[in-house]
């Protein structure tokens, strides 16, 4: 399996890292995976400890002690728009099983392939929506992406070659089309108590201002995010044990490695009070306990759009969620690609560390609510590729939403960031023989798969090389930040700390090659000593670095000059 690119693999991957980042920052040699390094001591300051998940036969738990996701970089997937296999126009769970080679073939020696080694599949339940999020059967799939033994096969397939699959669970809300709401709507159902009803309008907004409640003949009824999307009413406990038992069917009658939560944080209201409330904390912390009772190693991550790094901490800090998406690293990767400079991007991440428990905190660069990475970014293909190098060398685990990795474009409304995926310059981007359900971006015929797969500097092979290197040094994975002052705002700098093994990231983020450049830590880890720099990523040969009493440097200039948009990873070696 490929659930972590061995060692093995370090030693396979330079010809074609080497290549890919010609373009991205220069060449790419690898270096020994283990070298002499001497932590001291864990970076200051230190969150609190992680509740540990305790391994599951054939799945291995990941490395120095930290769950498996913290090995796993995540790839989000529109099912609609992946890959069409019977020419409906629709994508299916039989494409993405045809495309799973592209994803990760499960072979090790291997480089054509992207490397990811889990998926976050987009709701795949019966919805009259073309986007799914508002269900009508939790215990079955959408008939348009074919039958729950094509998904089955889907899951044996993926897990094959050692790609887990996270499922999008909506638990906040139904369509108002699903049987219990249908049946709901008469007062005198023993469904009516599984939504949130009152005889008046209590007349509050909503915390975007919307309106949230709606009426029917029978009464006004509360749907936080549509009319559409009904709210299930978790005070009545029939309905947390209902909701119990389709995470049971997921997870043990199917096999699914767990959720992406959405709508967190909205699951339980207080009133006017729409999110993050006591109630909604007191569920997820009885509900921890019931789906690791099902299966330890399953993995819950929590969309929490728009709050702070403390927010997030009081869902994961070992006693409800797993993970929460931080929508703030996200915004701070991608204002300092744009904007060319670093200052905001150190703040945020020095906060978020601070509070968050190790690595235990999802990043990502946009998804699939948001304008996809090259619009935000002026369509700069350089721009992404410094992006996607601060996403992939910083803590945390990584998601990448979809056609991200070859550039595609997309902008609001919403159907447009979700356009079928750019696989070739054939009819329809070689993503259906139909007539799709979105028509392509219509510049399919020069970013697609195909054309950036035999390009050594294009966005993908950026993207592959950054993921191989990931996989192949623990450091990237699953050590420790510490932050790097540059004394040049255009240039981010940070050292990466696991057991054995320690590693620097240099991003130029701006368009001009920049030479006027030092590097200076107050304190780290390392113990004193000399270390000779080995290039892992960008062209070399590096100073060697002397690190003073307390495990910091002052004014180190590994390279003469760093290139363009460039990328530069140094494995430090006593």
């Amino acid at each position: 399996m490929k659930q972590i690119r061995s060692l093995f693999m370090g030693m396979m991957i330079g010809v074609m890292l080497t290549s890919a980042c010609a373009r991205f920052g220069g060449s790419v040699a690898t270096a020994t995976p283990a070298p002499t390094v001497m932590p001291t001591a864990a970076p200051s300051p230190t969150p609190p400890v992680a509740v540990p998940v305790s391994p599951v036969a054939g799945l291995p738990s990941g490395t120095d002690g930290q769950p498996w996701w913290n090995d796993t970089v995540f790839y989000e997937i529109f099912v609609r728009s992946f890959y069409d296999s019977n020419g409906d126009g629709i994508g299916d769970f039989n494409g993405i099983t045809a495309k799973l080679d592209y994803l990760n073939d499960g072979n090790p020696a291997t480089t054509a392939d992207l490397g990811v080694t889990g998926l976050w599949l987009m709701p795949i339940f019966p919805s009259p929506s073309y986007h799914g999020y508002d269900v009508t059967d939790y215990f079955d799939v959408n008939p348009d992406y074919g039958t729950l033994a094509d998904f089955r096969h889907l899951l044996a397939e993926a897990h094959k070659r050692g790609i887990r699959i996270i499922l999008d669970l909506v638990l906040n809300h139904t369509s108002d089309q699903h049987p219990w709401f249908i049946q709901a709507e008469d007062s005198a159902s023993p469904y009516r108590n599984w939504y949130i009803w009152s005889d008046a309008d209590p007349g509050y907004p909503g915390p975007w201002g919307e309106k949230v409640w709606h009426r029917t003949g029978w009464g006004y009824y509360y749907g936080i995010f549509s009319d559409r999307m009904p709210d299930l009413n978790y005070n009545n406990p029939e309905v947390t044990a209902q909701m119990d038992e389709v995470v049971k069917f997921w997870l043990t009658d199917v096999g699914a490695d767990g959720f992406r939560l959405d709508a967190a944080k909205h699951l339980i209201e207080e009133r006017a009070l729409q999110a993050n409330t006591q109630s909604t904390h007191q569920w997820y912390k009885q509900f921890r306990p019931y789906y690791k009772g099902l299966n330890p190693q399953a993995l819950t991550v929590g969309e929490l759009f728009g709050d702070s790094p403390a927010i997030l901490a009081s869902y994961t800090n070992g006693d409800q969620l797993d993970l929460a998406f931080e929508f703030g690293i996200a915004s701070a990767f991608l204002g300092a690609a744009q904007a060319q400079i670093a200052t905001d991007l150190y703040g945020t991440l020095k906060d978020s560390y601070s509070r968050l428990l190790p690595g235990q905190f999802a990043t990502f660069l946009a998804n699939h609510d948001q304008n996809r990475v090259i619009s935000q970014l002026s369509g700069s293909a350089d721009k992404a590729a410094v992006a996607a190098s601060l996403l992939l060398t910083s803590p945390g685990v990584p998601f990448i939403y979809y056609g991200e990795e070859i550039g595609m474009p997309g902008q609001k409304p919403d159907e447009d960031l979700r356009r079928p995926m750019q696989w070739s310059a054939e009819a329809q981007a070689g993503f259906t023989t139909g007539s799709p359900w979105r028509t392509p971006d219509s510049n399919y015929a020069l970013t697609n798969v195909a054309a950036e797969s035999i390009d050594s500097a294009s966005l993908l092979s950026h993207y592959r090389a950054l993921i191989a290197l990931r996989s192949a040094h623990a450091a990237l994975r699953v050590g420790s930040l510490n932050l790097v002052r540059a004394n040049n705002p255009g240039v981010f700098a940070d050292l990466r700390l696991s057991a054995g093994e320690a590693v620097l990231v240099l991003a130029n983020l701006t368009q001009d090659p920049i030479a006027d450049y030092a590097l200076t830590l107050d304190q780290s880890a390392l113990t004193p000593g000399a270390y000779a720099a080995a290039s892992l990523m960008g062209s070399g040969p590096f100073a060697r670095l002397t690190v003073a009493d307390g495990g910091g440097f002052k004014d180190y200039k590994p390279a003469l000059s760093l290139p363009a948009y460039g990328t530069i990873v140094i494995q430090l070696q006593k």
